[in-house]
Parts: structure tokens; C-alpha cells; sequence
């Protein structure tokens, strides 16, 4: 397959000007799938947040926060990326996407700074910065529910395509309302552990039909892509995968049908389920689109910058990722397992003797 690519392009497969910008392609699409996977439970988390009781969102904040700094930094690694490997990209994808991409600057703004002022404040406004949180959480989940509705239909803005863009919007805040409620339910125990069951019921269905929505429309709404998936040798892989959707589901709705009738034990289950749901649907979107950026207009080598520059970013990549990398999987590592919430000690007022 490489290789024909190549060939249509007049280009040799050794050739830098052909392979650097896939390079580039295959890890900002790895920096998407980590984002919005590893920053997506911590969005759904505080989504989940505005239909929580008061007393239990500070408890949820709190279990976030070994993990916020490192969620932040796959969002602004993967603009860096884009824009220094495809600046002949970045005016059309702006021009086209400036109003969800304004909703995730305003969302990702009000989280960062509703989270770190909540513990900065007076008592009686800790509150209102945990709502605070909650409301950029909605905004970030509702702002990717656009900007993937958009991509799909090619940014076209029809009263119809207005609607499925509304559609994916809450759609994609179940989806993530779903993955937190799905981490919750491996973390904690007690209260917060019923209720994100309860929350991850309501949020499965809406889920589903979203994954299911945005592939029907993106196969329908362009030839090629319907074409790619549908012809020659790929529809067992396509069965396959729809297969493997429909388990996941099918599996996450009976975990929960059954931790509701028996117990609210811990299980990793419908988390690892959702992830694979997220995973199989982000690499169908990747293999739809590839190779281009603006489907059907511009391709990663037409957005791509020169070669020497490429090179220079190239080389700051294989620099700093690696330390990210590390840094990354060391704080991610404590995510999985029960967390107890600490007990405050007992303190014992000592007099002296008169």
C-alpha cells in the first residue's frame, strides 16, 4: 500500500519528502487517541460533576488531581505538532473549525483555572469553582462533540448538518460522561460507586448511537470513503470491528444491569470495554481520512512544512517525547485500583496541668 502511494505521488519510498510527513501523521494521530483517551476520563469525571450532590464533588475532584497536569499536556502537544509539521494546513482547518475550536480554548481555560483556584479559595467559594470546573468540562466535551461532526460532513453547514452536529455534540458528552463513569466505578466504593453506575447506564445508549451516527454519515456522505471500507478485501475487517463494537456495549450495558441487581463491587470491566469502544472508533476515523487533513482537498504532503524544517522538528520529537513519555507513563500508572479516600486524624487537646 505504501509503496503504490508512493508510486501515484512520483515519489520513492526512501524519499524524506514522502515518509517525514507520515511520520508526522502517525504521531499526532497517537497524541489524538492518547488525549482524548487519557484526558477523556477526567472530562467525563467532570461532566459528571454537575449531576453529582455537593458533597461528593469535591471527593471527585480530588481523585483527578494526581492526574490534571499530565491531561493538559496532549492537547497542547498535539497544536504544537500540527502547526510546525503542517502550516499549509492550519488556515484552512482554522477558518473552518474557529467556532468549536474557540468552545475547547474557553473550556480547557475555565477547567485549568476553576481547578487550581478551587483550592486556592475561601471555603464558601470552593463551591462555585467546582461548578465552575464542571461547566469548562461540559463546554470541552460538547466543543469535540462539534469539531468531529464537522470533520465528518466536511464542514458543511446545512440546517441538517446543524442538527447531526447537535446530535454528536451530546452524543460525545455521554461518550466521555461514560468513560468517567466507567473509571469511577474502578476507583471509588460507597455512594459515588452506585451512582456512576447509574450514570454510566444512561450514558451507554447515547454513546452507541453517536459511534454509530458519525460512521453511518461518514460512509454515506462520501463515495470514497464508503468505497474504501465497503470494496475489495476489507469487509471482514469491517464486520469484524462492528462485531467487536457491539460486544463492547453489549458487555458494558450487562456489567451495569448486573452491579445494579447484585453488588457495586470494583471492576475494571466496562472502563477497559469503553477504551476499546474509543480506540476501534478513533483508528476507523484515522484509516477513513488518511492521507488527507481536509478530506478530498488537502493531503498530509500538501500541508506538510519544507523538509529541513520537518527535520528540526523531527529532532526536538525524538528529544523531548521520550521524557514525556516516561513522565507520562509514571503518572498513569497508579490510575487503575480502589482508592480510599485518607481519614482525617483524630486530634487530642492536651492541657497542661494548672
Amino acid at each position: 500500500m505504501i509503496d503504490g502511494l508512493a508510486i501515484s505521488l512520483g515519489l520513492g519510498a526512501q524519499d524524506p519528502v514522502f515518509w517525514m510527513p507520515l511520520v508526522f501523521m502517525a504521531l499526532l494521530f497517537a497524541i489524538i487517541v492518547a488525549g482524548t483517551v487519557l484526558d477523556g476520563f477526567d472530562i467525563g469525571v467532570g461532566c459528571l460533576a454537575l449531576f453529582a450532590p455537593t458533597d461528593l464533588r469535591p471527593r471527585m475532584l480530588s481523585l483527578l488531581s494526581p492526574w490534571r497536569d499530565a491531561n493538559e499536556f496532549w492537547l497542547f502537544l498535539g497544536m504544537g505538532l500540527f502547526v510546525a509539521a503542517f502550516p499549509n494546513a492550519w488556515g484552512s482547518v482554522m477558518g473552518e473549525l474557529y467556532l468549536p475550536l474557540s468552545m475547547l480554548a474557553l473550556g480547557v481555560l475555565l477547567r485549568s483555572v476553576s481547578f487550581e483556584l478551587r483550592l486556592r479559595a475561601p471555603l464558601e467559594l470552593q463551591a462555585r469553582w467546582l461548578s465552575g470546573f464542571a461547566l469548562g468540562s461540559l463546554i470541552t466535551a460538547l466543543a469535540h462533540g462539534f469539531l468531529l461532526a464537522q470533520v465528518v460532513v466536511t464542514y458543511q453547514s446545512d440546517s441538517g448538518y446543524g442538527w447531526f452536529s447537535l446530535f454528536v455534540a451530546l452524543c460525545a458528552v455521554a461518550a466521555y460522561c461514560l468513560l468517567g463513569a466507567a473509571w469511577l466505578i474502578m476507583r471509588v466504593a460507597g455512594e459515588l460507586r452506585a451512582r456512576a453506575v447509574m450514570w454510566g447506564r444512561r450514558a451507554v445508549r447515547w454513546a452507541a448511537a453517536g459511534a454509530v451516527g458519525v460512521s453511518v454519515v461518514l460512509a454515506f456522505s462520501n463515495a470514497g470513503i464508503f468505497l474504501k471500507w465497503s470494496d475489495g478485501p476489507h469487509w471482514p475487517l469491517v464486520v469484524m470491528l462492528w462485531v467487536a463494537v457491539l460486544i463492547c456495549f453489549i458487555s458494558i450495558e450487562m456489567c451495569f444491569q448486573r452491579m445494579i441487581n447484585s453488588s457495586y463491587r470494583t471492576t475494571a470491566l466496562p472502563f477497559v470495554m469503553t477504551l476499546l469502544v474509543f480506540l476501534i472508533t478513533l483508528g476507523g476515523l484515522g484509516y477513513s481520512f488518511f492521507p488527507y487533513l481536509v478530506l478530498d482537498n488537502i493531503t498530509i504532503w500538501d500541508a506538510a512544512a519544507s523538509v529541513d524544517s520537518l527535520r528540526l522538528v523531527l529532532a526536538a520529537t525524538v528529544v523531548s517525547l521520550p521524557v514525556a513519555l516516561i513522565f507520562n507513563i509514571w503518572v498513569y500508572w497508579h490510575m487503575f485500583g480502589l482508592s480510599i479516600a485518607p481519614t482525617p486524624p483524630d486530634f487530642v487537646e492536651k492541657r497542661g496541668s494548672d
